[in-house]
């Protein structure tokens, strides 16, 4: 069933990007005031480089909605491969920004390729899982495993922590609706989640416990913290040795919690040398942010105040006081959202709320309706990376969530962003409108 043109496009879609990208430019230009009201001349053209890029990213948008996404499939392992080298290159030639080495400068063209990354990374995911569904689960899952770890492992490299936490989410929703048993799927999230705590223990006493912990003692004495190591990992495998030998359950799952305990353990001194200063500091204040409030709290205090400041209908456009007196830091990008809702209030707030449900239903209506396995794997790879922006922007905003550097999509300042995600939802609706052809291999 092949779908006319206009039918091609999902309006509902389109006009949430439109909404979202107008109220992008609106407050891009509103963050460039100070408080005497004047434009800072250095973001006086900030609002005419989103426009730019807005324009562009909608074009592309239009432009892969019309196009056959399944004709493709043979390109994603050389775009994969294009992408690693990129990401490569950015780590040796790549200019610096906020401590990360994250983009790459084509004269007055600055590139993130850790953006466009995720783009290729959910396809090459898909792509592989889709391919090679008759191989065992434990295959699959290991190679997926390995698809994730070298983009995000180049990533950390540069190290821009914020942008390598999206891809888990891809890989996890991907790897679930490709039915990988959840036992593996939670090896990923239990050693990722325990190792990041190991690794901000050690501050964690410092600034909020304020009195000797046990754990910390161990991960702070060598000697001790190699022998607990040892231990566990013998631990796992004897688990593993009387599950080969006795074909007992009980045994897979002692090998199964010590081998997520001994990778946590040595992930954690991965972690340490990774986590700059002012990344594990953004997961302490998360916890209490007055333990630094001049300092590492400052920005969750003053977005909290800006967003509670707004009430029900905002202050007025241009009439924000903490943005124009600059109290808050990235305003254009991470804390756009604090903006907008001290400016236009709890009703400004609902507009972008709906606006982004809208395109997160509009996303499950088409995975739930293809009949390609592979569009479907896509489609739920993007709406894993949709939500996972808008919440933990949104949340840290709030002070609900760490702050990451994430950005707001659509609506937070940045070209690379706004068009890896008009490529999401332009793959999406190509999907959409393919989603009844039966001439594609694969069910769901």
């Amino acid at each position: 069933m092949k779908a006319k043109p206009l039918q091609m496009f999902d309006f509902a879609m389109i006009a949430s990007v439109l909404i979202l990208g107008t109220l992008s430019v609106i407050f891009i230009y509103s963050s460039a005031f100070d408080s005497s009201g004047t434009m800072q001349d250095k973001l006086k053209t900030d609002y005419i480089k989103q426009i730019i890029w807005a324009s562009g990213g909608l074009l592309s948008m239009v432009v892969l909605a019309l196009l056959d996404y399944r004709k493709f499939k043979r390109y994603i392992p050389w775009l994969a491969a294009v992408t690693v080298v990129l990401l490569a290159v950015t780590l040796k030639f790549g200019r610096i920004s906020h401590g990360a080495r994250s983009w790459l400068s084509f004269g007055p063209i600055n590139l993130q390729p850790a953006e466009f990354a995720k783009i290729s990374f959910t396809l090459f995911l898909a792509w592989y899982l889709d391919k090679y569904r008759k191989h065992s689960d434990l295959k699959r899952f290991a190679i997926a495993l390995l698809i994730l770890a070298i983009p995000v492992g180049l990533i950390l490299k540069q190290p821009d922590f914020g942008s390598a936490m999206v891809y888990i989410p891809i890989f996890i929703i991907v790897c679930f609706m490709a039915d990988i048993p959840l036992r593996y799927l939670f090896i990923i999230l239990l050693t990722g989640g325990l190792a990041v705590v190991l690794a901000v223990l050690p501050v964690w006493q410092e600034k909020i416990y304020k009195q000797p912990f046990f754990l910390v003692s161990i991960l702070g004495n060598k000697r001790l913290f190699m022998i607990v190591v040892a231990a566990t990992l013998m631990v796992a495998l004897i688990g593993a040795l009387g599950l080969l030998l006795f074909k007992k359950r009980y045994f897979y799952w002692i090998a199964y919690a010590f081998g997520i305990i001994f990778a946590s353990l040595l992930l954690s001194v991965v972690a340490r040398k990774f986590l700059q200063e002012y990344q594990v500091m953004r997961l302490i204040i998360f916890l209490d942010p007055y333990v630094e409030a001049k300092k590492s709290g400052w920005n969750i205090i003053n977005s909290r105040i800006a967003i509670g400041s707004g009430q029900f209908t905002g202050k007025g456009f241009l009439l924000g006081t903490h943005s124009h007196y600059r109290y808050l830091p990235e305003q254009s990008t991470d804390f756009i959202f604090s903006i907008l809702a001290e400016e236009l209030g709890f009703i400004g707030c609902m507009i972008v709320f709906i606006a982004y449900f809208m395109i997160l239903i509009r996303i499950v209506f088409v995975a739930r309706n293809t009949t390609d396995y592979f569009g479907c794997l896509i489609c739920t790879g993007f709406l894993a990376m949709f939500f996972f922006h808008f919440m933990v922007n949104v949340g840290m905003t709030m002070g609900i969530m760490p702050i990451t550097g994430i950005p707001l999509p659509f609506v937070s300042y940045g070209g690379s962003a706004f068009v890896t995600n008009s490529i999401a939802l332009g793959l999406v609706m190509s999907v959409r409108s393919r989603r009844l052809d039966f001439s594609a291999t694969g069910y769901i």
